[in-house]
């Protein structure tokens, strides 16, 4: 499935490196590279495209500013009311400065790339694209979840659900803990988390444990293994976890 993009960047020298990058990757095609946010906003209202290659800090208006018009902008003026919206685009913001991850990820941006990026970087961006792509292609079953946001120390820390092991109760926080990654410790409830979270995949399994259904080695006298670690099953939980445990079996 061909991406179809554009990027935009005020400076020649970054638009020549993402279109010498993107020659080499048979699965995109680079539409058009622009240096001026105006120049964009008009070939985006005739040529929707899949994915935009977004500078950050710009003279006229901001990468991010940017892509809020872009997500927000309806069909092309010459649209029949009865028209459907074209689908936004996906976006990898490019930029010399980290200080915009945070906000990036607010955006739901794909990725975040700081200058100057190899071009190996470069292509596991553009991968994540390509599959974030196929998960969005319409289907008769429920949109997988990629990603959670949480807010801890003052900024978000983005958690992709995959990742998850299992999540533990302590008190007023959870500890999340996930594959080869330190935990994420954040303020949250128990109910609230499960209300997050992709029912058919997570189960709450006792008063302070929700478990990742996939992840589960094996299951012996009311422990359950995951990721070295043997969590107790609550008796209160006990049904709620058969029924789904053993649709997965």
């Amino acid at each position: 499935m061909l991406i179809q993009a554009i990027a935009l960047d005020d400076e020649l020298p970054a638009l020549e490196i993402i279109e010498a990058f993107c020659n080499r990757i048979e699965f995109v095609h680079l539409q058009k590279t622009f240096t001026r946010t105006l120049e964009a906003h008009r070939y985006l209202t005739e040529h929707p495209v899949d994915l935009l290659f977004l500078d950050i800090n710009m003279p006229a208006q901001s990468g991010m500013d940017f892509y809020r018009a872009a997500i927000g902008r309806a069909t092309p003026v010459e649209a029949t009311p009865d028209q459907e919206r074209a689908p936004a685009p996906l976006v990898i913001f490019t930029t010399a400065y980290s200080a915009y991850a945070v906000e990036s990820y607010e955006l739901q941006a794909v990725d975040y790339l700081l200058k100057p990026f190899t071009f190996e970087r470069f292509l596991q961006a553009v991968q994540r694209v390509a599959d974030q792509r196929k998960l969005l292609q319409p289907t008769d079953q429920p949109r997988p979840l990629l990603f959670l946001l949480f807010r801890v120390d003052y900024g978000l820390v983005k958690v992709m659900v995959d990742d998850i092991l299992f999540i533990e109760g302590l008190d007023n926080y959870l500890k999340i803990h996930l594959e080869n990654q330190k935990p994420v410790v954040v303020r949250l409830t128990m109910k609230a988390m499960m209300e997050k979270l992709p029912p058919s995949d997570f189960v709450r399994v006792h008063r302070s444990y929700i478990v990742a259904l996939r992840r589960i080695e094996f299951f012996r006298n009311k422990l359950i293994a995951i990721g070295g670690e043997e969590i107790p099953l609550g008796s209160s939980y006990e049904e709620s976890f058969f029924a789904l445990f053993g649709s997965k079996a």
